[in-house]
């Protein structure tokens, strides 16, 4: 938002073809090879799979997960020249290792996850992600096709958690994962407004989150008002955080000796999850510092493959904006035997 306009308004969407981010980066850390297998968490519109086949020239076995029904026949659509050596499955990544034993695989060289929203879910209005186009309010990456047993009933859509998560809870949600340092004042302005009536659309929420904004930060502020509470709103609709943490606690042992993990994360939140899991399956001993001896017994069971996360170049920032907040981590499973080397 531009200094001295103090109207709220939206910002147009990139129109470019999706692009995968840090395809190259991505690649060069996994080096697929022919005849192994791989799994890609988080298909989306099946950029950096294709590119694992394309490398392998098609002789790779690929298991590619995607909660989102339309994301993934995207990807089937991208993968169609590989299918013989693809399988499919409409599946939260966080529930790989059933659809591992699925297919027999005990293991696999290589895995990827490219979380967050995708274009095609920010891009398609009706979708109600993105304030760009007035929606209905939904931002259900799954559409609707999986259960959220266990968890509160005002997470099954952003209609749900707008109209009626308790309001200390919708500031919880905004401060945490939009990391809002005006979500008190945001959470209460969407009660206000929703003891009148329900809020239906992605325009009436973002008009009242704007209207909660000081008119001084409205000046100034870099982006929409918005942005991060619809940021916030999708994350504890999707259960972000929870799928992540989910999937780290299984893949490891998953992985092949030699087998690569590779992760990008576009929050804060997110990549500090990753950060701390790397680090604590590269780390040879967890014993305070000063002890004489290791009394803790952790042995490491991974290498880092990077010491601080790689950034999209200024080109790839140029070229797809939605890159910007991108930061990617990877990790070697090793045999015990090689732990000395970290």
């Amino acid at each position: 938002m531009s200094a001295g306009n103090d109207a709220c308004h939206s910002i147009t969407p990139d129109n470019a073809r999706h692009v995968p981010v840090m395809l190259a980066e991505v690649m060069d850390l996994l080096k697929p090879q022919a005849g192994r297998r791989y799994l890609d968490g988080t298909l989306g519109l099946g950029g950096h799979s294709s590119e694992i086949m394309r490398l392998t020239q098609g002789n790779a076995l690929l298991c590619g997960l995607d909660r989102d029904p339309q994301a993934l026949k995207r990807a089937e659509e991208t993968l169609r020249p590989f299918l013989d050596s693809c399988r499919l499955f409409l599946c939260e990544y966080a529930d790989f290792a059933a659809k591992l034993d699925s297919l027999g695989w005990d293991s696999v060289d290589g895995a990827l996850l490219d979380i967050g929203v995708s274009s095609l879910q920010i891009d398609v209005a009706g979708r109600g992600f993105s304030f760009h186009e007035d929606a209905p309010l939904d931002m259900r990456m799954d559409m609707g096709g999986f259960s959220h047993e266990g968890r509160p009933a005002w997470t099954a859509s952003a209609w749900h958690l707008v109209n009626e998560a308790p309001v200390q809870e919708l500031a919880r949600i905004i401060d945490a994962y939009g990391e809002d340092p005006m979500a008190g004042r945001i959470a209460k302005a969407i009660q206000r407004a929703r003891e009148s009536s329900p809020i239906e659309t992605t325009g009436q929420l973002a008009g009242i989150v704007c209207g909660a904004y000081p008119p001084k930060w409205r000046k100034t502020a870099r982006n929409h008002p918005a942005t991060r509470t619809f940021q916030a709103i999708r994350m504890a609709v999707n259960d972000e955080l929870g799928q992540l943490e989910k999937f780290l606690g299984s893949i490891l042992s998953r992985l092949a000796p030699g087998g690569r993990l590779v992760i990008i994360t576009f929050h804060s939140l997110e990549d500090r999850i990753v950060k701390q899991a790397f680090r604590l399956w590269s780390t040879e001993c967890l014993c305070p510092p000063g002890l004489p001896v290791c009394t803790c017994g952790h042995k490491a069971e991974a290498r880092l493959l990077t010491r601080k996360p790689i950034l999209p170049s200024e080109a790839e920032l140029f070229a797809n904006s939605r890159a910007g907040s991108a930061k990617l981590r990877a990790i070697e499973k090793i045999t015990p035997q090689q732990g000395r080397r970290l």
